[in-house]
């Protein structure tokens, strides 16, 4: 059954009763946009398509402002309902994809790609947004693609060598959200971090993709920080920086079946650098291979932390490592800067920290 816009129906009724009302006087007074349904349903639930709202996926128009209106659509929709971004390649500025949401639950269903604009100057901290949702779930299919095109901006990254920066914009941002699912999602070329999950509970990603090039600075697969409750499993990641990197006031996650590398491996951290950080605890990591990478796990901490904090109750199991040149390094005087001291001691305490059934040489 689909729904169709309301001077539609009404002209329809007309029809009916007049008998000079025929298919030529409907299409001088009925746009195009207005001929077709804003949404449809199947199985009982709404579905939105992002082409219905003037997204054109030919790549070069700029679909962002089609893709926020069918967003709205959907969030402001009851019950259960799915935004369609069917085949084709959207062209996108910063997008935010923002609740609260009257829907009950949304999928966000990419059959095509997401690609970013090139030019800095169009973003802020991120790229694509979702924010304040609760029962969100974004999932790909038909190959699902969300490409940052960082190898433009890359040259722009001065953050592995200044501390003030500027910091080029996330991929995908997910913050102050509960209970995401995240699936069979392909993140290619980021700018920066390709996933970041911030102030964030029951958050789950299976079976991402993420490649960028060896050499592309700061291109983290994913980011959490101040989140909870988080699960990561059967995913690749290939990339220039930390595969996953868990940063401050993190709690409750869950990692397992990961491939990483090339890249720098794994990261608790950095840690202790700023004002009133949170402790990171409760990790537990399993099966996770790493083929190539500068590390395996790293747990790396600021000397003369602001405030303390504590990094506590982590478990490393079963991990696979061919051709990694540190395993295991533990670094509580990090600092990436010419300029550091490294005369002081790091504010934030280790506690009950396990690696178990390590296998540096094992075969793939």
């Amino acid at each position: 059954m689909e729904v169709w816009p309301p001077l539609l129906v009404v002209i329809l009724m007309l029809c009916v009763v007049s008998p000079c009302c025929g298919l030529e006087a409907v299409a001088k007074n009925v746009t195009v946009a207005q001929l077709l349904p804003m949404s449809s349903y199947h199985g009982g639930l709404a579905t939105y398509n992002a082409k219905n709202f003037g997204a054109e996926g030919n790549g070069t128009n700029d679909d962002t402002k089609a893709l926020m209106a069918a967003w709205k659509a959907a969030c402001g929709a009851s019950g259960t309902v799915t935004l369609l971004i069917p085949p084709g390649t959207y062209y996108i500025g910063p997008t935010k994809f923002h609740g609260p949401c009257k829907a009950s639950a949304i999928t966000f269903l990419l059959q095509g790609t997401l690609k970013a604009a090139t030019d800095l100057r169009r973003f802020g901290n991120d790229w694509i947004e979702f924010g304040w949702v609760k029962d969100l779930t974004v999932a790909g299919q038909n190959n699902a693609i969300i490409n940052g095109q960082g190898a433009a901006s890359w040259p722009f990254n001065k953050c592995p060598i200044r501390k003030d920066c500027k910091v080029l914009p996330i991929s995908v941002l997910f913050v102050n959200n509960q209970n995401t699912v995240v699936r069979d999602i392909k993140s290619v070329n980021s700018k920066f971090f390709h996933i970041a999950l911030l102030q964030s509970k029951n958050m789950k990603l299976i079976n991402i993709q993420i490649n960028a090039p060896e050499n592309s600075p700061n291109t983290d697969g994913i980011h959490i920080e101040r989140s909870t409750g988080v699960v990561i499993s059967d995913t690749r990641i290939s990339t220039g920086d930390d595969c996953i990197s868990i940063g401050q006031g993190s709690d409750n996650i869950d990692i397992a079946r990961v491939h990483c590398g090339p890249g720098h491996g794994m990261s608790i951290g950095s840690l202790g650098r700023y004002v009133d950080e949170g402790d990171v605890t409760r990790v537990h990591v399993r099966n996770m291979t790493f083929v190539g990478t500068m590390n395996g796990v790293r747990i790396k901490t600021w000397e003369n932390s602001p405030t303390k904090s504590l990094a506590a109750h982590m478990l490393f199991e079963n991990m696979v490592m061919k051709d990694v040149q540190n395993p295991i390094i533990i670094d509580q005087k990090y600092c990436p800067y010419y300029d550091c001291e490294h005369k002081h001691v790091s504010g934030v305490t280790l506690k009950d920290i396990t690696f178990k059934n390590h296998a540096p040489s094992r075969p793939i």
